[in-house]
């Protein structure tokens, strides 16, 4: 699992970044990939998986320490 923290996620439009903070990549994330609400700032773990587009985050779900 990656970690990371949301860049923005825009709610009417279903879609946002989580930059991952091991490499700083933004990745794309988009509604249907959430486990649970996020918001700008939001520390998140997430997998990445590779779709039409490159990389992309799914079942992303807020980071318990």
């Amino acid at each position: 699992m990656n970690t990371g923290v949301i860049k923005f996620f825009i709610e009417s439009k279903g879609y946002g970044f989580i930059t991952d903070d091991e490499s700083g990549q933004d990745y794309f994330v988009h509604v249907s990939g959430l486990k649970d609400q996020v918001e700008q700032g939001d520390k998140v773990e997430f997998e990445l998986v590779e779709g039409d587009r490159g990389f992309k985050a799914q079942e992303v779900k807020k980071y318990e320490e």
